[in-house]
């Protein structure tokens, strides 16, 4: 016992260490040498290995399952402790920690404040988020400046109506002085009736407060979906470079797999031939027929060669079989790796939210990605940016001149305009002279003495500081000159090495009063007089593939004060090159993928290694592939007469996608159809006395019409595409009553991770599966498995909840996992006979849910989330008629069904579903809904979302819109401001397509996380106003059948051109009437043969 305790406590330090980049085996000379620990999320269930840290200033734990604070008694120099978002319930075990300046405890389940009377160096306490009713226990904490409990402890008071925290005859409070504060107490406490002496009763004034409040949340909704799109989108990728590293490994497993299906074949053959040759003589003169010596000899060398050649391709099977393993822990530490460093930054955007934005976490790091655009780098073979190190820079000096300066501009501006000034405040590269090397000690007195008039740009003479708001304008120059540099010295090859690293200085700028260049007049101080800026916008045409070039601009700020150094990056480009190495994808530098000829690959050696046990005798014969069955043929194939003497049929290697004429086979009870083209097994249907069945590696997507199997004791269906989890084990389950053995393995099961406990949970009999013995333990623990996948009545006491009224707190999550967070259940034993009427919220998620059931009785049933379970439709809700909102993240569902009755629902999440389409009228009734969720579906089409008019936020990322016809199906959603269709191929397939949507939805607030800007709704207008077009045309007739039509008539619309493509399907057009236009040029019109024209 003790040593599985230690052996657990090395495997939890050994996960700190590398976390932290700390190798465990060498704990003992790093240890001493570190002074900060983090933990996020998983990996550390309570705090161990310390001792091992004896000079530990800072412990960060966030999201843990730590319930008691322990195992501190060494860390004697800890000054910043974080044990935040833990299960926490007393504050106790840092009595040792007397150095601690700051304390983080929050969200936390603490109700209690007590055992810090030793802290007493103790500046910093947070404990917002938990239980605590009284303020206590501080007495001693004489240094102590922030004591966060979190103001809306206040809504705990339901009878507050008078409060007070800024009296005008007192001193105010800190809080008071926070940026939103009397929106935040106004939202949170909308009964008060007066809030520091003045009135707030007012409905205006609640409702001001709740509009806020609604904005925030939304906003912080938006980027919060874009933080989780960025992931997704790299994940995504890190999938398909593992499918593609997997490729190899898997052709050679199918290749050894049918040599080995092959060799049995074979064997079976032979055996079979003698068989029958002895059963011949057995009816002729002779009784019985004895086989020569060298008959015999030549059966067993084949024999002792089959038994040899096996062995050795198993062994290489088994080799590549490791491959595949390696590159999966490879990929699962990536995808940990990306996690992590997005980990951060939905916690940081949370905290803002709840903050209403007093505090704010301005992550360098995001806003350069946002200003690196891939087509411009393109054609120098980059593909994306690495960020190395950010260094975050205060000169105060530079700073106090700075504020100086900019005070006096405010002061000095006749407008006094404080938004206005905050709005000329900007985030810049500083775009460094491409043909003068950077040095270091530059660059120190750059960042030193600030951007004085002695660096100069050579190409403006440094009468101004030059900057950009986008990286292409700053580092193009430098990779165009050292490519031309390379040229220069007649190099054939230009190396990516020689740019792929570099130096980035972000700077704060005040643009003040600005203006746009003037191509006549040089940039300096004496042609622009009056200002202190002038921008030069990126000359370019409008592209195809990105529309970020029309927000890219040079800066020229006269006043060097205004210009304030922050931040130095070092970065290094991810470029695409070309690799030898298999597994080298994995890094920051994606490979073009295996070739052909892999000579000089790390596996060339194990390539030959395969060649040589493929050329090993017995070779394979080649023979006939058959494409159909019947009688004959299988007469033929078994060399039977009779087709109740078949027990054994081995039809492996064929081109077969039925089996047909099998129902005569009465006493078959080995199958053998391996390597064919099999979609579906039906015709094994009439196969009562069926024992082994082998349909490895075909297509089968389905088990539908699998039935009647009872005698079924082997089942291979390993290497085909089932994906239904559910569906395919209820199959199993129904008409394989007596299975032993079944392999599943290598089918792209839509929820692998339960996959062995759902089948041995639903398979009682299995004594293996995917060929490992099923034991009696994992047995127990499948069976308890399947039963908490049903709803009960002590499932729903555990995860439901009765409050009528839904917590005021800035939060995005769904009302039902805010409520089960935040409030107890019912305990089982007080459950009375009307409890059920009285459930308001419901949060199953996670439950591995296969059905929603036993419902019928929540009536009253308002908030309810059912993400990440194996459900496949939508069904049991029909009762639940009150429900507002409902959340199916995560799960199988197909289509949308059973929530036509659900007219009251206002918010609707179903991300990470196989949804298809969105039904013609399945949201014709919900005449509240305002938020809707379709993220990562196969949606094809918006036409059911034509009638959706309440909606004001839409999520539709990454699924298969594809025409520009779908986005005249939300015209008429006259209250969405905010849409997010990344990720769909429209995004790729519309010329200028952010352009586009800005046009035909003109009350767009935000478009794919991007605000949409004024002058991108002048330049949707400049591009696509007054064009009569196809897709115009196919949006007022109402299909696009053109050459049905003979007349068009398109008076009085302000068009300027006319640009019918393809022109072929306006061929029969005879009369076009075009009065009262703005028309420009009749060049669209000269295609069109049979025209007569109308104009005026």
């Amino acid at each position: 016992m003790i040593e599985s305790e230690n052996l657990n406590q090395d495997d939890i330090v050994k996960e700190l260490c590398t976390c932290n980049g700390l190798c465990f085996d060498a704990i003992d000379q790093e240890g001493p040498e570190t002074l900060k620990l983090e933990m996020f999320f998983s990996g550390y269930p309570y705090i161990v290995g310390l001792a091992s840290f004896p000079n530990l200033t800072s412990l960060t734990v966030v999201a843990q399952n730590i319930s008691r604070i322990s195992g501190l008694e060494s860390c004697l120099l800890l000054k910043e402790l974080w044990i935040a978002e833990c299960h926490l319930t007393k504050i106790e075990g840092l009595q040792e920690c007397k150095n601690l300046e700051k304390l983080f405890l929050y969200y936390n389940k603490i109700t209690k404040i007590e055992n810090l009377e030793l802290l007493t160096k103790l500046e910093v306490i947070w404990l917002n988020h938990n239980g605590i009713r009284a303020i206590e226990g501080l007495q001693t904490l004489k240094n102590l400046k922030d004591l966060n409990l979190e103001l809306t402890h206040l809504t705990k008071l339901p009878l507050l109506k008078d409060l007070s925290l800024n009296d005008p005859q007192y001193k105010p409070n800190p809080v008071c002085l926070l940026c939103h504060y009397s929106t935040h107490l106004l939202y949170h406490l909308p009964r008060l009736q007066r809030l520091d002496t003045f009135d707030v009763s007012p409905k205006q004034i609640k409702e001001l407060a709740d509009t806020t409040a609604m904005k925030k949340i939304m906003y912080y909704t938006m980027r919060i979906k874009t933080v989780h799109r960025n992931l997704n989108e790299e994940l995504e990728k890190l999938n398909e470079r593992k499918c593609k590293l997997q490729k190899l490994p898997e052709e050679r497993i199918k290749l050894f797999s049918f040599i080995i299906k092959n060799l049995e074949w074979e064997l079976e053959e032979l055996r079979q031939n003698g068989k029958i040759y002895s059963e011949k003589s057995h009816h002729g003169k002779k009784a019985h027929y004895e086989k020569s010596s060298s008959e015999i000899a030549e059966e067993a060398n084949f024999e002792k060669k089959y038994v040899e050649k096996r062995n050795a391709l198993n062994e290489r099977i088994a080799f590549w079989t490791k491959k595949l393993d390696e590159i999966e822990i490879l990929y699962q530490n990536e995808v940990k790796r990306k996690k992590k460093k997005h980990g951060l930054l939905v916690p940081f955007l949370f905290i803002e939210l709840e903050t209403v934005g007093n505090i704010q976490f301005n992550c360098c790091y995001e806003l350069i990605l946002s200003r690196f655009c891939t087509w411009d780098f393109r054609a120098y073979g980059i593909t994306g940016i690495k960020i190395n190190r950010i260094f975050k820079m205060n000169n105060r000096i530079l700073r106090l001149k700075f504020e100086e300066k900019f005070q006096k501009f405010v002061e000095n501006d006749d407008a006094n305009d404080s938004e206005n000034h905050r709005k000329m405040m900007e985030y810049l590269f500083y775009v460094f002279d491409p043909e003068v090397p950077l040095k270091k000690k530059q660059l120190l007195q750059m960042l030193e003495k600030g951007f004085k008039e002695s660096e100069t740009n050579r190409s403006h003479k440094r009468e101004a500081v030059i900057l950009a708001n986008s990286l292409s304008l700053c580092e193009c120059p430098r990779i165009e000159f050292i490519q031309k540099q390379m040229k220069d010295e007649k190099k054939n090859s230009l190396d990516p090495e020689l740019y792929r690293h570099g130096i980035l200085i972000m700077a704060k700028v005040f643009l003040g009063r600005s203006i746009q260049a003037r191509e006549q007049d040089s940039i300096c101080k004496v042609n622009y007089p009056l200002v202190n800026s002038v921008f030069m916008p990126r000359k370019c045409v409008l592209s195809i593939n990105c529309n970020c070039n029309l927000r890219q601009s040079k800066w020229f700020v006269f006043d060097h004060d205004f210009v304030l150094p922050e931040y130095i990056i070092e970065f290094e480009y991810i470029s695409l090159v070309k690799t030898h190495s298999l597994f080298s994808t994995l890094n920051n530098v994606i490979a073009e993928g295996a070739k052909k000829n892999l000579d000089g690959s790390v596996l060339s050696h194990d390539l030959k290694i395969d060649e040589e046990v493929i050329e090993m005798e017995p070779k394979l014969k080649s023979r006939t592939k058959l494409n159909n069955l019947d009688e004959k043929v299988i007469l033929s194939f078994t060399k039977s007469n009779v087709y109740s003497q078949i027990m054994s049929l081995n039809l492996h290697g064929n081109s077969l996608t039925k089996l047909r004429d099998l129902s005569k086979l009465t006493g078959l009870q080995k199958l053998v159809i391996s390597f064919n083209e099999f979609t579906c097994l039906d015709d094994v249907y009439y196969l009562y006395n069926l024992e082994y069945l082998d349909a490895s590696h075909n297509h089968v997507i389905t088990l539908e019409g699998f039935r009647g199997l009872v005698k079924l004791k082997y089942l291979d269906l390993s290497w085909n595409q089932l994906k239904k989890t559910g569906d395919e084990i209820n199959i199993l389950c129904k008409h394989t009553s007596n299975l032993l053995n079944l392999d599943i393995r290598h089918n792209p099961w839509q929820k692998p991770a339960t996959l062995r406990p759902s089948v041995i949970g639903r398979l009682k009999t299995l004594t293996h599966l995917n060929g490992l013995v099923v034991t009696e333990e994992e047995t127990n623990a499948a069976i308890n498995f399947i039963a908490g996948t049903r709803i009960t009545q002590i499932t729903l006491s555990h995860h439901s909840r009765t409050e009528e009224v839904r917590p005021r707190i800035l939060s995005i999550w769904p009302s039902a996992k805010i409520l089960t967070q935040m409030t107890k259940s019912e305990p089982f034993l007080h459950i009375s006979g009307n409890w059920y009427s009285k459930i308001t919220t419901l949060n199953l998620d996670g439950q591995n849910l296969f059905e929603i059931t036993n419902l019928e009785k929540l009536v009253n049933l308002r908030w309810a989330s059912f993400c990440n379970n194996n459900l496949t439709k939508i069904e049991g809700l029909e009762s639940c008629v009150n429900l507002e909102e409902l959340t199916l993240d995560g799960n199988c569902i197909s289509k949308l069904e059973g929530i036509s009755k659900l007219t009251k629902l206002t918010r609707f999440s179903i991300n990470n579903n196989l949804l298809t389409g969105l039904e013609k009228h399945i949201f014709e009734n919900m005449l509240h809904l305002h938020y809707l969720s379709l993220e990562n579906n196969k949606i094809t089409s918006l036409i059911g979302l034509q009638k959706a008019y309440t909606i004001i936020e839409l999520y539709i990322n990454n699924n298969f819109i594809a025409t520009n016809q779908e986005i005249y199906n939300l015209k008429g959603l006259y209250n969405l401001i905010i849409l997010d269709m990344c990720g769909n191929l429209i995004v790729w397939n519309q010329e200028n397509y952010r352009l586009f949507v800005i046009f035909h939805l003109p009350d767009l607030k935000a478009l794919d996380g991007i605000s949409v800007e004024s002058p991108e709704i002048e330049n949707a207008k400049d591009l696509f106003g007054g064009r009569l077009t196809s897709d115009m045309i196919a949006e007022r007739q109402g299909h696009s059948s053109f050459t049905q039509m003979h007349e068009l008539n398109w008076t009085t619309s302000t068009i300027r051109t006319v640009d019918l493509i393809p022109v072929d399907q306006f061929r029969n057009i005879s009369n076009v009437n075009l009065q009262n236009n703005n028309l420009t040029s009749f060049s669209g019109l000269i295609y069109l043969p049979n025209v007569k024209f109308s104009l005026t």
